[in-house]
């Protein structure tokens, strides 16, 4: 191993637990950790230069190092995809709070017009 492999196994690992610690300081939740956990691992498998260069081999890759950022273009798509659904139900939910929030309003008007009314 030379020291640019070592250097970025370290790089790697501090990251994996970097979010390990956002995990546990409840700053990140598990259910979004998990796509940054397992881009974490297979940065530190590609770090190996005998498994990127296989990996690239099987691929169809000549170069090596760009392997890394097909890997990089891929797990930055899946993010953008599974931030792209989250807040896609963030907006359904604003929508239907906000539906609610007119409701009560309403309401509560009607009630201080017509405070004897029953409703």
């Amino acid at each position: 191993m030379d020291y640019l492999q070592i250097m970025a196994i370290l790089l790697n690992l501090s990251i994996f637990c970097f979010v390990i610690e956002l995990i546990r300081r409840n700053r990140l939740k598990e259910r979004y950790s998990l796509i940054w956990l397992g881009a974490s691992l297979c940065m530190i498998v590609f770090s190996l230069r005998t498994v990127l260069h296989t990996v690239a081999k099987w691929v169809g890759i000549a170069y090596p190092p760009s392997f890394l950022f097909l890997a990089a273009l891929l797990f930055i798509t899946v993010l953008l995809l599974h931030f792209s659904i989250i807040i896609s139900g963030l907006m359904e939910q604003n929508k239907l709070l906000a539906q609610e929030i007119g409701i009560l309003k309403n309401r509560l008007t009607a009630m201080e017009k017509h405070p004897s009314c029953p409703r």
